[in-house]
């Protein structure tokens, strides 16, 4: 069977991108599972480029098969924050929590026109230690005026969907499945990896 190693140690992540892969004939991995890979830098300033750095440093220590991603929530009204650093934008050590009541604290006071924003997801797939495939999608929405919702984890709890008027964290899985950033990419990462995977079937 195929191998395929996911360069995350964030189950929650990990959990998320499993649950699309599960129907792709193929043994997945996460970094925890992996002991002593290296852990890698993401000081890119783009998306795709901490995605496909990702990717490489971890396809070249396997020397195998390995998807990355790099997702993040971009803010207009502040000039694209989070961004790359939407993990750590309360700081290295806080938590998902932290990073979504700084939000609101930057955006406090500004009426709903200015709280556009967009979740973007980038993934890069290696194998042998060179890229692929590199996809991006993103899902745009505006950001609630508070906490709402308990579904999902990051900032799904703040990111409101205007059709709807509930946040992904109130929406839970099913619908977000069908809308979300990394939903898209990843539905085009599996049938990328069906394809390519028949490749080496005999």
């Amino acid at each position: 069977m195929n191998e395929l190693v996911i360069a995350t140690r964030n189950e929650k992540k990990l959990r998320e991108l499993k649950r699309y892969l599960k129907s792709i004939n193929t043994k997945v991995f996460s970094l925890n599972e992996m002991g002593r890979a290296p852990r890698v830098r993401e000081d890119k300033h783009t998306f795709k480029g901490n995605a496909v750095k990702k990717a490489l440093v971890i396809s070249m220590f396997t020397g195998g098969l390995v998807l990355a991603d790099d997702s993040g929530l971009e803010v207009k009204a502040l000039g694209g924050l989070p961004g790359v650093k939407s993990a750590r934008f309360a700081g290295p050590r806080k938590k998902d929590h932290d990073n979504t009541v700084k939000v609101l604290k930057l955006l406090e006071g500004r009426p709903g026109r200015e709280r556009s924003a967009k979740f973007v997801c980038a993934i890069a797939i290696a194998d042998d230690g060179r890229i692929v495939k590199v996809i991006e999608e993103h899902c745009s929405g505006r950001i609630a005026y508070s906490i709402r919702g308990r579904h999902g984890f990051g900032y799904d709890p703040i990111f409101l969907i205007p059709k709807y008027k509930r946040t992904f964290g109130e929406l839970g899985l099913k619908t977000k499945d069908r809308m979300s950033h990394r939903s898209k990419a990843l539905k085009k990462a599996r049938e990328f990896l069906r394809k390519y995977l028949k490749r080496f079937v005999v």
